[in-house]
């Protein structure tokens, strides 16, 4: 990252006032011996490690504020299981690479190597580190406004009202990967309506057998309908034999 990234910065939505925070939160730990040994940094480069524990508590506060203004009406089990899902190393990693975090990371030669950019572990963890530097230069209304359009609006965009549901493409899974079949397949059917309200058909497929077909307002949400039909059909005849 170069000492001001401004297009970087536009995309998170923030202006650092102490620039340092955001260098350190885009530091990873393979690193520092490097940045130690240049004459510009010496000893005072950290990682960000510390960030991430922080970025944690931040995210599950501002997570669970969003949610209760969204949804005033939903049940705590309901606001557990979104909030689970809204901040999930999944939906961070996904957030992270909406932002271009990869391309601004500052790795060591290992990490570069084997593609460290890349690694959806490493992302979701430097997304939690940014989110950690924004709070303390901004406070929480600075890491709210960062937040809301490139993390739970997405996620919650990409799940419908579902956010509170079992995952049933992972029960699926399980489910096959328990009594050693491979995984199943999805493959997109069609979609139909104008690409501001599109409606996606998705079939599930076991073993080369066509098992379900779900329909949604996004391809996930197609797919989790299919993979809960799927589910049950296999339950289903697996009781009956």
């Amino acid at each position: 990252m170069t000492d001001r990234d401004e297009q970087f910065e536009e995309r998170l939505g923030h202006r650092f006032q102490n620039l340092e925070l955001l260098k350190r939160a885009l530091t990873h730990s393979s690193a520092l011996p490097e940045l130690r040994l240049s004459e510009k940094e010496g000893l005072a480069a950290e990682n960000n490690e510390q960030l991430e524990f922080l970025g944690d508590a931040v995210l599950d506060l501002l997570a669970s504020e969003y949610l209760l203004e969204k949804f005033p009406g939903w049940s705590e089990g309901k606001l557990s299981k979104s909030r689970a899902r809204l901040v999930n190393a999944q939906a961070l990693e996904q957030a992270a690479r909406r932002l271009g975090l990869g391309e601004q990371l500052r790795l060591g030669r290992g990490e570069e190597k084997t593609n460290g950019r890349d690694k959806p572990a490493l992302l979701a963890d430097a997304f939690e580190a940014v989110v950690a530097a924004i709070y303390l230069d901004g406070g929480l209304a600075s890491a709210r406004e960062m937040l809301r359009p490139t993390l739970f609006e997405s996620t919650l965009k990409e799940w419908g009202g579902e956010l509170f549901e079992t995952d049933r493409k992972s029960a699926l899974q399980e489910f096959l990967q328990g009594r050693g079949r491979p995984p199943a397949e999805y493959r997109l059917a069609g979609e139909s309506g104008p690409d501001h309200q599109k409606t996606f058909q998705v079939e599930a497929w076991v073993d080369g057998v066509c098992m379900a077909s779900g329909e949604g307002s996004t391809k996930k949400e197609a797919e989790q309908q299919a993979a809960g039909t799927a589910l049950g059909r296999l339950e289903q005849s697996q009781v009956r034999s």
